[in-house]
């Protein structure tokens, strides 16, 4: 068993906890409807990664894999008790056709991912083989293929997998779904009959009966509902809550605990990214003089109870963050670069977002270079004190946020975009319209986080790659093109070594800094948590690399439930 599973874990209760929004789709791997959250859950892989390597995969459907020294084809030889939640076997007919439905009808993620996959071939009815393409990811695409999620070819026969729905799914994984109310809850039931419940991977894990998700319109009726038992486990977010709010009943009557964990894993990358499709931000100055009129010192001094640390890199709190001047094996990458890169870049220190006067929102220094940057941009000041270039368009923009709580943070950010002459609005809109929007790219700037690998590959096509940047629902929201970032992604990709890639990713990490795409936004190293005193986790993690695992590999203690019923905590 993986060393930070507790083994003898005991089997039952609930993982409750919460979801934004709303849903209206069990299918997370298509373009069309929204997910409801942990839908993942009803579908295996080939082979599963863990929680404290970053590396690392272990096999699952797959008994073991054969690849040679080139990585340009993996066989995957197929556990023959694999069963779906139906009874039937998984084949590999099941797994060419998860892969070629998934390329076919998936999200447009899917076909960047692919890419590089010259075919997918059954060679029996339990042994699948992947070929690559000579030129492609070698390194990475065997480990690509060995996450894919496996589903039933014969229920898809008389199923359009491109259409959202809530029908629930024949799958290949732990659980299945229980019930649902659209929009509102779901819940899904662990299996009784789950095929792999005792196979090595799985000792310690999966160890809820149920996992159940209740939804909230918004970030406030969705605390109040924790503090009312309407759900057990919450992840607090919001800095305000977290300083200010957790000083109701059921905590000061010890029903519920409250803890700050340590996160292991890269900060994530969290900002308000533009959409680089706009004309408005094509000048690099622009794009940089909008993020100086933002002043985090203030913010977090006065609005986030000095909690947050400013985000300088898209691999925040990882050794992959660039720093300082370039190094020598940094600029052996850049070199070749250089017609395509801004020249700054071999000059000076990897770019930092400069620090504002914490004593007042509207920075005067700051907001001083920020207008010189759109006096040189061509943005002048009119007489009705709005910014107009030379065809007198006014320089307008808008912040999208589905967010009633973050509204506190983009109003004074707003204000001084207007201090600067830009005609700027906050639009607020529900969770789905902001989904639907930043889909189809009709915004010009929304706030995105992204979760970074410690590993980074082929996803990175998916993000910052030319291919994904009119693909519609990509991942690529800000529309980047660039040679010289696709470039370094095809470094990243070949890299043969864990230093090769530790360069290769600060030096992209450098660039995207220098292109200004993104104003950073904030994190903070460590997850704060308030759960109902009934679950239990292992301690053997401590700050783990990727996630918690808190809805598998945690339990449920029903002795400390019964006591929380006794108290009136909880019904």
């Amino acid at each position: 068993h993986f060393d930070y599973v507790n083994p003898d874990a005991p089997k039952g209760g609930v993982f409750s906890t919460w979801g934004f929004g709303t849903f209206d789709s069990l299918t997370p791997y298509i373009l069309k409807g929204n997910a409801a959250a942990l839908s993942t859950v009803f579908f295996d892989s080939l082979m599963t990664g863990t929680l404290d390597e970053p590396d690392a995969l272990y096999g699952l459907v797959a008994e073991s894999i054969e690849y040679p020294e080139n990585r340009q084809w993996a066989i995957f030889n197929m556990r023959p008790e694999a069963m779906f939640s139906d009874g039937t076997p998984v084949t590999a007919e099941d797994v060419v056709f998860s892969f070629e439905v998934l390329r076919d009808k998936g999200a447009p993620s899917y076909r960047v991912l692919f890419k590089d996959f010259e075919k997918v071939e059954a060679l029996g009815t339990h042994q699948v083989k992947f070929t690559f393409k000579p030129d492609g990811a070698l390194r990475e695409l065997p480990m690509t293929a060995a996450g894919l999620p496996i589903f039933s070819k014969a229920y898809y026969a008389t199923r359009d997998f491109s259409e959202s729905t809530l029908e629930p799914p024949v799958g290949s994984g732990a659980y299945m779904l229980e019930s649902v109310d659209a929009g509102r809850s779901v819940t899904y039931k662990r299996r009784d009959d789950y095929w792999a419940r005792d196979l090595n991977v799985n000792r310690g894990s999966n160890n809820f009966d149920r996992l159940s998700v209740t939804y909230f319109a918004d970030y406030t009726t969705a605390f109040e509902g924790f503090k009312a038992g309407a759900y057990m486990y919450r992840e607090e977010f919001l800095s305000s809550l977290w300083a200010t709010a957790y000083d109701f009943p059921a905590l000061q009557n010890g029903w519920v605990k409250k803890e700050t964990l340590p996160d292991g894993r890269p900060a994530g990358t969290q900002g308000w990214f533009y959409n680089l499709r706009r004309p408005i931000f094509a000048d690099a100055r622009v794009r940089q003089a909008i993020g100086m009129a933002f002043n985090f010192e203030w913010s977090n001094e006065s609005l986030f109870y000095g909690i947050y640390t400013r985000t300088d890199s898209f691999w925040e709190n990882s050794m992959m963050q660039a720093e300082g001047m370039p190094s020598d094996a940094e600029l052996a990458l850049l070199e070749p670069l250089r017609a395509d890169l801004p020249p700054e870049l071999f000059t000076e220190p990897a770019f930092t977002p400069e620090v504002a006067d914490p004593k007042s929102a509207a920075d005067r220094k700051s907001l001083r270079r920020a207008g010189k940057l759109l006096d040189e941009a061509g943005w002048a000041v009119g007489a009705d004190g709005l910014r107009r270039n030379a065809a007198g368009e006014a320089l307008k923009i808008e912040f999208l946020n589905d967010s009633p709580s973050f509204e506190r943070i983009v109003n004074p950010y707003v204000e001084n975009l207007k201090r600067l002459g830009v005609d700027v609005v906050a639009t607020r809109v529900d969770s789905a319209q902001a989904e639907e929007r930043e889909k189809k790219f009709d915004f010009d700037i929304t706030t995105r986080r992204y979760s970074m690998s410690l590993t980074p590959g082929i996803e990175l096509r998916g993000i910052f790659g030319s291919d994904a940047a009119d693909a519609e629902g990509s991942s690529n929201i800000m529309g980047v093109k660039s040679p010289a970032v696709d470039a370094l992604i095809k470094v990243i990709e070949d890299a043969k070594t864990r230093e090769e890639l530790e360069v290769a990713v600060k030096t992209l990490d450098r660039v995207l800094r220098a292109m200004h795409i993104w104003v950073p936004q904030w994190y903070k190293p460590e997850h704060n948590i308030a759960y109902f005193d009934m679950y239990e986790r292992p301690y053997g993690m401590d700050a783990p690399m990727n996630g918690m695992g808190e809805a598998s590999i945690w339990w449920f203690n029903p002795e400390k439930e019964a006591a929380l019923k006794a108290a009136g905590a909880i019904r």
